[in-house]
């Protein structure tokens, strides 16, 4: 299986798995064109699309991919049913594709309705959880995307985090002005500093390596509880989570 990243828009990755007979899905495909040209150099044979949430900039080329391919399945939550998904899926539904069986995570926080997908190693996680960071809370609350993350944390070590834009020094940014003598967190903004300075991708990244640089999952971390305890004293994961969550929005 051949994991490629597709660029479209100012920072968004669109995704695809491939096999070695050219068949092929597509994850959030927010426009068609930088995916058809894909496609026709790839010779690949599209067999679906998944959908992780219902923003523009994930599905904007569902219409268009799915009127070049008729019958293209198209795996989605509800949120999506007018934004072309053929197949609605929520927590607990499995999609079978490629030989692959995904598992749906409910993920709200982003939206309500968001999801991911997982299939080991692969995790399509769109707006949830980003290298160093997570996504904004348009439409659900802090304790909606904090149990979200709880479940994706829950996955394996080597689980490959595959997030839908490019946020990753902006984020660790962040993560340094939160907690500036870490050691892995200073190593990793070096590092990705160094990548985008040669304008390379970030992504995709392993699980464990993300447990240990985003403070999003570091809620229960001894060091930074010390940090958020100079400013504020939280009892509680949760609550941390939302305070980081906040700062985060006006950093």
């Amino acid at each position: 299986m051949n994991l490629i990243s597709i660029p479209a828009f100012q920072d968004n990755y669109i995704w695809v798995l491939s096999q070695g007979d050219g068949q092929c899905l597509i994850v959030d495909p927010g426009e068609a064109a930088p995916v058809l040209a894909a496609i026709d150099k790839n010779q690949w044979t599209p067999q679906a699309i998944l959908l992780t949430h219902h923003h523009h900039d994930h599905v904007g080329g569902v219409k268009e991919l799915t009127q070049k391919f008729p019958g293209l399945v198209v795996y989605g939550p509800e949120e999506t049913q007018d934004k072309g998904a053929t197949h609605i899926v929520k927590e607990g539904d499995i999609v079978d594709v490629l030989g692959c069986e995904f598992s749906v995570i409910a993920t709200p926080g982003h939206t309500l309705g968001h999801i991911c997908f997982f299939s080991d190693p692969y995790l399509f996680s769109g707006d949830t959880l980003f290298s160093g960071g997570c996504g904004r809370l348009f439409e659900g609350t802090s304790a909606q995307m904090y149990q979200s993350l709880q479940k994706i944390n829950a996955l394996p070590d080597h689980s490959i985090v595959c997030s839908a834009h490019e946020y990753t020094l902006a984020n660790m940014k962040f993560a340094m002005s939160i907690l500036p003598q870490d050691r892995a967190v200073n190593e990793y903004y070096i590092e990705v500093k160094e990548l985008r300075a040669k304008n390379q991708i970030t992504l995709p990244v392993i699980l464990k390596k993300e447990r240990k640089i985003n403070v999003f999952l570091r809620t229960d971390d001894v060091d930074l509880i010390k940090e958020i305890n100079k400013e504020t004293n939280l009892q509680h994961a949760e609550q941390r989570f939302a305070w980081l969550r906040s700062k985060k929005d006006n950093f």
